[in-house]
C-alpha cells in the first residue's frame, strides 16, 4: 500500500488541540503534563486558526491568549496527499507535525515525522519479503504464501546465534517510538524460523513485550523442507531467543581487527 500510500492513511485522527482564547499557562501546563506533545493545532471550532509550539510560548507572559502569539503562517497537509510528499515538506520545512486539513480548513487529522518514517518502513519490509519469497520457490520448487500475523516471540526459533549491545539501543528506541519493521518469520511445517529482525527480537524481549508483528511465510505443508537456516540452529543448538548472545560492540570482529592492525603499527 505504502507504494501509493496518502496521508489520510497514515494521519493520527485523534487530535488534541486548543482554543485561541486559551491562556500561555494553561497550554504551558496541557505540552508539560502530555506524553510527548511539543504543541498543538489551534481551532476554532473545527477550523484551524493557527498552531502554537512550546517555543511560541517560551518568551510569552503566562496571561496572554494563544491567538496573540500562536503562529499562522500555517504549513498544512491534505487528506489526500501523497505520503512521500508530506515527508518532503516535512523534511524540507524543519517542522515536525503537519495538520491535516479538508477543503475547507477543518481539522480532520495529524500528520508528524514517525508517521512518514512508519509508511517507509511499510513500504520496504514486503519488498524483502518478496524476495525472500521468490528464493525459496526457485531454490527448492514449491510454493509459498505470505500471512501477516502477531507472533509470540518464545514460539520463534532464532536463526543468527548473536547480535550487537550498540544495535540493540537503536532497535529499543524504534519499538518504543513505532517505528520497528515488522519480523520476517518462516513457517515451516509449524516451526517458525525467524529469517530477520534478531536484534528486534532481543530489544522486545528486554522490554518485555511478549508478541511482534510480522511478515510470515508459509511453506506449504506438504513440501517438509529442511532448510538452510533451520540446519543451522539446529548446528547452533539454537532452540529459542535466549539461546542468543548478546555482543558489546568493541568486540565486534571488524573492531578486534582494527584494533590489532593499529597495535601492529606502533
Amino acid at each position: 500500500m505504502a507504494a501509493n500510500a496518502t496521508v489520510e492513511d497514515y494521519m493520527t485522527r485523534d487530535v488534541a488541540t486548543v482554543s485561541p482564547d486559551d491562556t500561555v499557562a494553561e497550554v504551558s501546563r496541557r505540552i508539560v503534563e502530555s506524553d510527548g506533545h511539543t504543541g498543538f493545532p489551534v481551532t476554532d471550532g473545527r477550523h484551524v486558526e493557527g498552531f502554537i509550539s512550546a517555543r511560541d510560548l517560551l518568551a510569552a507572559d503566562d496571561n496572554a491568549r494563544v491567538f496573540t502569539v500562536m503562529s499562522e503562517d500555517l504549513v498544512v497537509a491534505h487528506p489526500e496527499m501523497k505520503i512521500n510528499d508530506a515527508a518532503r515538506v516535512i523534511l524540507r520545512s524543519g517542522i515536525q507535525k503537519l495538520p491535516v486539513v479538508d477543503d475547507a480548513g477543518n481539522l480532520v487529522g495529524i500528520i508528524s515525522n514517525t508517521d512518514v518514517i512508519r509508511s517507509q518502513i511499510e513500504r520496504a519490509t514486503p519488498e524483502k519479503v518478496g524476495k525472500l519469497m521468490h528464493t525459496l520457490e526457485e531454490i527448492h520448487d514449491i510454493d509459498v504464501s505470505e500471512e501477516r500475523r502477531q507472533i509470540e516471540l518464545s514460539e520463534l526459533t532464532p536463526t543468527q546465534s548473536r547480535v550487537y549491545a550498540d544495535e540493540l539501543q537503536g532497535r529499543s528506541y524504534e519499538l518504543e517510538h513505532g517505528l520497528a519493521e515488522p519480523l520476517v518469520v518462516i513457517d515451516n511445517a509449524g516451526t517458525l524460523l525467524l529469517a530477520d529482525g534478531h536484534h528486534r527480537v532481543m530489544a522486545a524481549n528486554r522490554l518485555d513485550i511478549e508478541k511482534m508483528d510480522a511478515y510470515v511465510i508459509v511453506v506449504d505443508a506438504a513440501a517438509e523442507l529442511e532448510l538452510g537456516m533451520q540446519r543451522t540452529a539446529e548446528k547452533e543448538g539454537l532452540e529459542t531467543i535466549d539461546d542468543i548472545s548478546v555482543v558489546d560492540y568493541a568486540r565486534h570482529p571488524l573492531i578486534e581487527t582494527t584494533e590489532r592492525l593499529q597495535e601492529e603499527g606502533r
